[in-house]
């Protein structure tokens, strides 16, 4: 997550960076996965680099050069209290000698000899006592850390490389740069008080504009960032409505992405980033300039103090504009940048999500199966979906067996574009009873959600699902479902 064009934060609204008007939006990209962080697979300046930082970092901590020292930050009070005594000293001693010249009974030369030695005593008492006293040298800290990682190298822990080859990508393996961002991160979070911020809590619930939702496909922990909802005006009084609540706002955000780093192990071979999923759906106008500059300060931090924690960065719901915008900046943007980037327009979201996404993990919004505190699909591998491809102009059958009386399934069922005509109903094994319809024939249209539906059977037989695609074009289709059987 490098520092780039951070006018381009202002639309995105979330996290880091963004990507050409391509139709990348719908490719799944060979760059997507992680730069390797094996010691084996680095390049030969990369792996210098790394060296090279180890040492420097090393040589400031037991140096006490990471952090600046406390008198270079601010002026010392007790000093400036000095200095204006002097002044006052300066300005006295004029005053005498002007007193002197004007006129005294006593002769200049020997009011000076007597005044001099009556003094001179304390003159060079004075002159101790403003003697500074050495300080006492601050201990070394050893133990400096980040995110939990140890940074001193010589303590040998593997994921101390992982860290600071975060630092080095940043700063496109530029040492002295990689050190300076990693020494400014540390010192905002210190300023920031980051080693609290996880035990905040926070009078609004903004949930509804950032949240954790699920696993890519690489494990990789999902954000979605929908500041669109901060355009709604009950809910922007309540979060950026005054100074105060923008600044609770800014560390509600670094909290949110400081629960995503715990979810990291900082392995080699392990999982070190996040996905952000940007949704820029009804995005604040210009005439949110407060809703802009929150935003902007929550991407600016995320920028500048956790690098390379993005391993892709979706857009969705892009605007037209947006594209015509992105092809300005773009050619600012690094290599690496851009690789991360994916966009989509309103009608592609699903199905550029679903290139990185399982089906089972994307929230219902947004055309998954993933619904809020879901507990009949938990675990994931109990709700491994069914894919199906419905050819235009086909029927496919879905055939959910019920052997004993008195058993309760569950099923969800999603075609993605919808636009197909659906039928449920229940068909018994006895020929004498009679079939019983669940749902009705009915056209299901482009925005609708998953099908969920719960049905207990009082005889054997079989639930049958119908889905007919009238369309043109083929149909991609995911079911699953879950059996609860009768307790006696």
């Amino acid at each position: 997550m490098t520092v780039e064009v951070k006018a381009e934060a202002a639309a995105a609204a979330a996290g880091v960076e963004k990507e050409e008007p391509k139709a990348r939006m719908v490719e799944k990209s060979s760059s997507y996965r992680e730069e390797s962080n094996c010691l084996s697979d680095l390049r030969e300046y990369e792996r210098k680099a790394l060296n090279d930082l180890k040492a420097k970092l090393e040589e400031a901590i037991l140096g006490n050069t990471l952090f600046r020292k406390e008198d270079e930050k601010k002026p010392n009070e007790e000093e400036k209290e000095k200095e204006k005594e002097k002044e006052k000293d300066c300005v006295k001693e004029g005053e005498d000698e002007k007193k002197a010249e004007c006129g005294d009974d006593k002769k200049p030369e020997e009011e000076n000899q007597n005044k001099g030695s009556e003094e001179e005593p304390e003159t060079a008492k004075e002159e101790e006592s403003e003697q500074p006293k050495a300080k006492p040298e601050p201990e070394i800290d050893r133990d400096v850390s980040i995110w939990g990682v140890p940074l001193l190298p010589t303590k040998g822990n593997e994921s101390t490389n992982i860290v600071l080859l975060k630092f080095l990508r940043a700063r496109e393996f530029k040492v002295n740069e990689a050190l300076e961002m990693l020494k400014k991160t540390l010192e905002w979070r210190k300023e920031f008080k980051i080693d609290t911020i996880l035990e905040e809590e926070f009078e609004t619930d903004l949930s509804s504009a950032a949240y954790m939702c699920g696993v890519d496909r690489q494990s990789h922990t999902v954000c979605y960032n929908i500041f669109g909802v901060l355009d709604n005006e009950e809910i922007y009084d309540k979060t950026l409505g005054t100074e105060e609540k923008r600044e609770q706002f800014l560390r509600w955000r670094v909290q949110l992405m400081e629960r995503g780093v715990e979810k990291l192990d900082f392995k080699p071979d392990g999982v070190n980033s996040l996905v952000q999923v940007n949704d820029l759906k009804n995005s604040p106008g210009p005439a949110r300039k407060e809703v802009r500059t929150a935003v902007n300060k929550a991407v600016a931090l995320l920028q500048d103090n956790y690098p390379e924690f993005v391993a892709k960065n979706i857009f969705i719901n892009v605007p037209f504009w947006y594209f015509a915008y992105h092809s300005l900046v773009s050619p600012f943007l690094t290599q690496r940048t851009r690789s991360k980037l994916v966009f989509a327009r309103p009608s592609k979201v699903t199905d550029t999500l679903l290139k990185y996404i399982p089906i089972q993990e994307i929230p219902i919004q947004y055309g998954g199966m993933k619904r809020e505190n879901d507990s009949e699909f938990f675990p994931i591998s109990d709700g491994e979906p069914t894919e199906v491809m419905i050819k235009a102009g086909s029927t496919h059958t879905i055939e959910i067996p019920t052997p004993e009386a008195g058993t309760t399934f569950i099923w969800d069922v999603i075609v993605l574009g919808w636009e197909v005509n659906y039928t449920e109903e229940f068909v018994p094994t006895d020929e004498s009873s009679y079939t019983m319809m669940i749902q009705k024939g009915k056209r299901i249209c482009s925005d609708e959600l998953p099908v969920r539906k719960t049905f207990k059977n009082h005889e054997p037989g079989k639930i049958v699902i119908t889905v007919q695609n009238t369309s043109g074009k083929k149909k991609k289709m995911f079911y699953r479902h879950k059996v609860k059987k009768a307790c006696f």
